[in-house]
C-alpha cells in the first residue's frame, strides 16, 4: 500500500486530489445555491426555514456535511502545500514558463482560494454555527410540519440588513468567481481532458458557471439590503 501513499503525496497525487475535491465542490455549490435561492421566495421564510431544517436534522445529510467539511479541508490544505512547493520552485518556473500568458486567477490562485475560505468562515460561522450549536434563533411554526423550527430566514434577513456584511460577501463571491474561472478548466486538465475539441468546450463552460453561480448566491444579499 505504500505506493498509494507515495503516489498522493507526489506532485501529481496532490494535484489528482485538487482536482477531485474541487470538481466535487463545484457540484455542490449548484446544490446549495438550489436550496438558498428559496431565500427569494415571498413566503417569509416558510420555504427556505422547511428546508433549512431538513438539511440539519436528517441523519444522512448530517453525515454527508461532515464529510463535506473535510473535503473543503483537504482543498484548502492542498492548495496550500501546492502553493508553497511552486513558491520554492518559482526561480525555475520563471526560466521555463511564459509568464505573459497567465491569467489573474491562474497567478493567485492561493491568495483566492485563502479569500474564499475565509469567506466561507464568516458564511459558517453567521449561520451554519448559530443554527446548529447556539439558541440564538428563535422557534417558529411551519405549515404542515408538527414541530416548531429555528428561523434562519430572520438571521438571514438581519445579516443583510448590515452593509459590510454585505461588502464581505460580495467581495468573497467575486474571490470565488475568479478563483472558479481558472478551477474549473484546471481540474479537467489535471484528470486528461486536455484536447482541441473538447478543452474549448470545457474552457466555456467554466467561464459560464464561474460567472452565473458566484452572481446567483450574490443575488441574495443585494436583495435583502437593498429590496426586500
Amino acid at each position: 500500500m505504500s505506493w498509494i501513499t507515495n503516489f498522493l503525496t507526489s506532485s501529481l497525487g496532490k494535484k489528482l486530489i485538487m482536482s477531485l475535491t474541487g470538481l466535487f465542490l463545484i457540484v455542490f455549490l449548484v446544490v446549495h445555491l438550489s436550496g438558498n435561492l428559496q431565500l427569494l421566495y415571498d413566503d417569509n421564510g416558510v420555504a427556505f426555514n422547511s428546508y433549512a431544517h431538513f438539511m440539519t436534522t436528517n441523519g444522512l445529510i448530517t453525515f454527508l456535511s461532515y464529510g463535506l467539511y473535510a473535503l473543503i479541508l483537504l482543498h484548502a490544505i492542498q492548495g496550500m502545500v501546492i502553493a508553497w512547493s511552486n513558491r520554492k520552485g518559482r526561480s525555475v518556473n520563471y526560466k521555463v514558463g511564459n509568464t505573459k500568458s497567465n491569467t489573474f486567477a491562474s497567478r493567485h490562485m492561493a491568495l483566492l482560494g485563502l479569500l474564499v475560505f475565509f469567506f466561507l468562515a464568516v458564511h459558517m460561522g453567521d449561520f451554519w454555527y448559530k443554527m446548529k450549536f447556539t439558541d440564538q434563533l428563535m422557534l417558529v411554526p411551519v405549515q404542515g410540519m408538527d414541530v416548531e423550527v429555528k428561523d434562519l430566514y430572520a438571521r438571514v434577513d438581519a445579516a443583510f440588513a448590515v452593509w459590510w456584511l454585505v461588502a464581505i460577501y460580495i467581495l468573497g463571491l467575486i474571490a470565488l468567481a475568479l478563483h472558479l474561472w481558472h478551477g474549473f478548466q484546471s481540474a479537467f486538465q489535471t484528470l486528461g481532458l486536455n484536447h482541441k475539441k473538447y478543452t474549448p468546450v470545457i474552457k466555456g463552460l467554466g467561464m459560464i458557471y464561474s460567472i452565473l453561480i458566484p452572481a446567483g448566491f450574490a443575488v441574495i444579499p443585494l436583495y435583502f439590503f437593498f429590496i426586500k
